[in-house]
């Protein structure tokens, strides 16, 4: 093991901020580690929705690779993007203490998937949210979505903040100042003194000028102004922990989604740190690795991978450690939200993987593998346009 351990990490805010968690239990152990920025497929390509992109496992194999070519000595993850198959020899040495893993609706005024009016418009880029939000509100328009936490916020608020500035020019007069410029119309004194300090004056519905409502936006909020507009969102749904990882989860109105319904998928809130070297894994798994944490990713990826969905159909699990058992929830779904096998149990967890592996064969009984046989066919005949793993929200 090196004297300073090199931790390879995508280049995103979240990322990072994922990579300084892991750096920051490592160094309170007295290790030195020095971070190492790799792009990987998913980067490369990120206007592509992830079942286009390959096999699972678009965001992370770039960096397992550093570590197996000994360029890094371990890699982080979001653990929910780990593929559900053996990693050559790599292992998951670390854990850390999983984030909130429960999925948020992010809508301007405050509205809940519940009370969006029939029609409006929710994206996401998740198969799995796409077939909840069906499931749960077929009148409800799903678009795809794309991008960071903070590039999917700046694409929800922009048309809002836009047509607000806008408003707000119209009132002040600048608009038309500035259109009679475009026409050719401002190079004489008329045009000039329409044109004036009209941001400085305050219109009777405004208790501020366009340039004190400007300078009161965050930095989220003026990104989204010079956002051009393709897709006009009414909500966006996204993970609760990527935006707080992001710090952004107060820069916005959101409202947590009914866990019973909107079932995470597998792994979601949580880190993996990946590594291949007997001293590495010690050090890690010393260092980071979160017991309760770990069980309850076991069981939920154990479900995941026992019914073979991986990124290509819609499947929710989610675990928690209560007492001596496991409570896990799961639920698998058609793509269109019209079909679906749910479950939970309470599994011992003294043998909670074991139990894991009977429960997912139970629901592949009871239909599990026909809904994902199918949306297997949807994605590889190109019918499905979402798709689950792999998006830098956590």
């Amino acid at each position: 093991m090196t004297e300073t351990l090199r931790l390879a990490t995508r280049g995103s805010d979240l990322a990072l901020r994922q990579a300084e968690t892991v750096r920051e239990a490592l160094s309170s152990r007295r290790r030195d580690v020095e971070l190492r920025q790799v792009e990987t497929r998913g980067d490369q390509i990120p206007d592509e929705l992830i079942h286009r992109l390959g096999k699972t496992g678009a965001f992370v194999r770039a960096l397992d690779e550093e570590v197996l070519a000994g360029d890094a000595d371990l890699a982080v993850h979001s653990l929910k993007d780990l593929p559900t198959e053996e990693m050559d020899d790599l292992v998951v040495a670390g854990a850390p203490e999983r984030a909130p893993s429960g999925d948020v609706v992010v809508q301007p005024d405050g509205l809940g998937i519940e009370e969006l009016p029939s029609g409006a418009v929710v994206g996401t880029g998740s198969l799995r949210r796409g077939a909840q939000i069906r499931a749960a509100r077929p009148d409800l328009t799903v678009e795809p979505i794309r991008g960071n936490v903070d590039t999917r916020l700046e694409k929800l608020l922009a048309p809002g903040l836009q047509a607000e500035h806008e408003r707000r020019l119209i009132a002040s007069g600048e608009e038309s100042a500035l259109t009679a410029e475009e026409d050719g119309d401002g190079d004489g004194a008329e045009g000039e003194e329409s044109d004036g300090d009209a941001s400085d004056e305050v219109d009777e519905e405004f208790d501020r000028t366009v340039e004190e409502w400007f300078d009161s936006l965050s930095d989220l909020e003026r990104a989204a102004m010079e956002r051009t507009v393709e897709t006009e969102y009414d909500a966006v749904v996204l993970a609760e922990a990527g935006l707080r990882r992001s710090n952004l989860f107060h820069e916005v109105e959101t409202t947590r989604l009914p866990r019973e319904e909107f079932v995470p998928a597998a792994g979601q809130g949580a880190i993996a740190v990946t590594a291949s070297d007997p001293d590495v894994i010690e050090a890690v798994r010393d260092a980071v690795d979160h017991p309760r944490t770990r069980v309850a990713v076991t069981v939920e990826r154990t479900v995941l991978g026992e019914l073979n969905g991986g990124c290509v159909a819609p499947i929710g699990v989610s675990a928690m450690v209560q007492g001596e058992h496991v409570h896990v929830r799961a639920r698998v779904l058609s793509t269109d939200g019209t079909e679906e096998v749910a479950d939970t149990r309470d599994l011992p967890i003294r043998s909670h993987a074991t139990a894991a592996a009977e429960f997912a064969a139970d629901l592949a009984d009871r239909g599990a593998d026909d809904l994902i046989a199918e949306a297997r066919e949807a994605a590889e005949t190109g019918e499905s346009s979402e798709a689950e793993a792999g998006e830098d929200d956590e």
